[in-house]
């Protein structure tokens, strides 16, 4: 019998993902607004969920600040990642400590080293991965599943629960749960990734504006390559 993922609860799909996949099922957080909701829901279904982080070297204060707020209040322990740091210093040592302004090639070429890698080989050891991706969050994932088959890494499964949840949704769990959550998304930050490639958004702006706001605006595509979609 086929279940039918997209008919599922976020609830559902996690507590499906946890009897399927036991500790080989694991969610890659970068704490924003999405993560932290799906954290709250994997420790009301598993005492110990597997769960891990990207530390790029460049992230917010307010980001590690979360991390130690969620760590303390649900009492758990994550992995974090770092970038190779062979290639951090090749890569700074050729292209200086803020290439990822001068063209797109090298901004892709700081993701691939601080995001890319470090993803892979948290990937490695997994038969799923969980992401907060939303479909409303750009046209790049609005075709997005529930349930996919993640050929850039391997075929194994990525599970995305909240891909149907509208924004309002993510903001209402937060408040009813009280949930912990990134402070910079009070202050005009609905997306956040590393300090230097994040800014504000401007009153009327896409959510996603402030990703690299220095490059093309209008393709609507830009990702820094963690999710690669058809």
């Amino acid at each position: 019998m086929t279940t039918d993922f997209e008919s599922l609860s976020a609830q559902e799909l996690l507590q499906w993902a946890v009897t399927t996949y036991g500790e080989r099922v694991g969610l890659a957080s970068s704490f924003g607004a999405e993560d932290v909701v799906l954290i709250d829901m994997l420790c009301k279904i598993t005492p110990n969920p597997t769960i891990f982080t990207l530390d790029t070297g460049r992230l917010n204060q307010e980001t590690y600040n979360l991390m130690d707020e969620i760590r303390t209040k649900y009492k758990i322990n994550f992995t974090v990642l770092f970038p190779k740091h062979d290639a951090v210093e090749d890569m700074v040592r050729k292209h200086g400590m803020n290439l990822f302004y001068e063209t797109v090639e090298n901004r892709k070429l700081c993701c691939g080293v601080r995001k890319i890698e470090p993803l892979k080989r948290g990937l490695a050891s997994l038969d799923a991965w969980i992401t907060g991706l939303r479909k409303e969050q750009t046209q790049n994932r609005n075709q997005i599943l529930k349930v996919e088959d993640d050929i850039a890494n391997g075929g194994i499964k990525k599970l995305n629960p909240l891909a149907d949840w509208t924004e309002q949704q993510v903001q209402d769990y937060i408040k009813k749960n009280g949930v912990p959550y990134n402070v910079l998304h009070d202050r005009g930050y609905p997306s956040i990734g590393c300090e230097c490639c994040t800014r504000a958004v401007k009153p009327g702006e896409d959510p996603r504006a402030g990703r690299w706001w220095w490059e093309n605006a209008d393709d609507g595509k830009k990702e820094c390559g963690l999710h690669v979609t058809k």
